[in-house]
């Protein structure tokens, strides 16, 4: 990170556990070498225990990332950059639409079975994420599961943790893939619209289709970090978690008065 990058960041940082009198031990790193040592994993899709020297020892490394993944501050740290750039484009903190839609790729062989499998559509063998996104293409919600998980069953827990996180959200757009009884479920059970943008029968080849290109872009944009190629992630958690690291890395600049990534300055419609 750059200085003006980190004096974002930093201010953005939840308080440590410490401080809180919640327990936990004093870092013995700079946060700033932990982060800039975890997105260099995630950037370059190198292993833990192959971190250049300079990096603080790799266990350490892992340990925070994985601390930080199961007590919450990655993802309170993420929402904060993430609620900061919506202010910013001047959108409202709170979004009241999303996208939603899925993406396959293969696991690699340190992967266990259990939480893997085929995706008979996408001819990939792996895991699924699956990524729910407000307007400007920002991560709202993330999970993973096996690749053999239809995409309407498996949007049902995203759906109810996007509920409980963002009230405001009244409007999902998703794929053919999430018809059925998604959409009556998701109307009952947590008042949300999903509306389903299918292509037309009349057209053939790409065709940017209104609304979900705003999620598949932001799919594109996760494969820019190497470690979200291939699946490494022992944990579906941990993988969650690498996406999160990689859309800290993508929007950390935009703060700091960075020029904004490829494809970020493309007009989005109307906040919602």
């Amino acid at each position: 990170m750059t200085e003006a990058e980190w004096q974002v960041i930093r201010a953005l940082l939840p308080v440590p556990a410490l401080l809180e009198e919640r327990g936990w031990q004093p870092e013995g790193f700079c946060h700033r070498q932990m982060i800039d040592a975890v997105r260099y994993v995630a950037d370059n899709g190198v292993k833990w225990a192959n971190l250049p020297a300079d990096f603080p020892p790799y266990r350490r490394v892992h340990a925070f990332a994985r601390r930080w993944q199961v007590t919450g501050p990655l993802a309170e740290l993420h929402d904060r950059l993430r609620d900061r750039i919506r202010q910013k484009e001047g959108r409202a903190q709170n979004p009241t639409a999303a996208i939603v839609d899925s993406q396959s790729v293969r696991a690699a062989a340190n992967i266990p079975r259990q939480t893997s499998g085929w995706d008979g559509g996408e001819k990939v063998g792996g895991r699924k994420r699956h990524l729910m996104a407000d307007c400007l293409g920002l991560v709202l919600a993330v999970a993973v599961t096996a690749a053999s998980v239809q995409d309407r069953d498996a949007a049902v827990p995203p759906l109810e943790r996007l509920r409980r996180t963002y009230f405001s959200v009244r409007l999902v757009w998703a794929d053919g893939g999430y018809a059925g009884r998604l959409v009556d479920w998701a109307a009952e059970k947590l008042q949300l619209t999903l509306d389903i943008v299918r292509r037309t029968d009349d057209t053939s080849g790409f065709v940017v289709l209104p609304r979900r290109w705003v999620v598949e872009r932001t799919l594109s944009w996760l494969m820019r970090s190497r470690r979200l190629v291939r699946d490494y992630e022992r944990l579906p958690a941990m993988h969650e978690a690498v996406a999160l690291w990689s859309m800290t890395m993508l929007m950390r600049g935009r703060p700091a008065g960075r020029r904004r990534p490829a494809g970020l300055s493309r007009p989005t419609p109307p906040a919602r």
